[in-house]
């Protein structure tokens, strides 16, 4: 496991943006898979997106493929994600995660941030 910290959540307009980025301290996070998460109460977590450092390969759940991109940067041992063209339906708690070859399912992810709070107003 490695540990990681989220960061860039907030509150903001529809139709707005923000950044979040999960850093890790350990040098293996390179090794791994990142995935971002998301959590509304009473909710499953959710897929959103993940980030694959070997070959800088993105994948986007369908409900923000061309308003979301994620990306990584290896000097900084950081990954982002970059959300656009927001809307109240993605009011939740991301989470960021690492595994070495996890699936979809949130379960099945090893590695997990504390989480940070997104609030879209309409």
């Amino acid at each position: 496991q490695v540990q990681l910290v989220e960061s860039g959540g907030g509150s903001v307009q529809a139709g707005g943006s923000l950044t979040l980025s999960c850093t890790a301290s350990a040098r293996s996070f390179r090794n791994l898979v990142v995935g971002w998460f998301r959590q509304t109460p009473g909710q499953e977590r959710e897929f959103v997106a993940l980030f694959r450092w070997m070959d800088s390969t993105p994948y986007y759940a369908e409900s923000v493929s061309g308003r979301f991109t994620i990306s990584g940067d290896g000097a900084r041992n950081t990954v982002y994600l970059q959300m656009s063209s927001l809307q109240a339906e993605d009011t939740a708690v991301y989470f960021c995660a690492a595994d070495p070859g996890p699936t979809l399912r949130a379960e099945t992810w090893d590695s997990w941030g504390q989480g940070t709070q997104v609030t879209v107003s309409s």
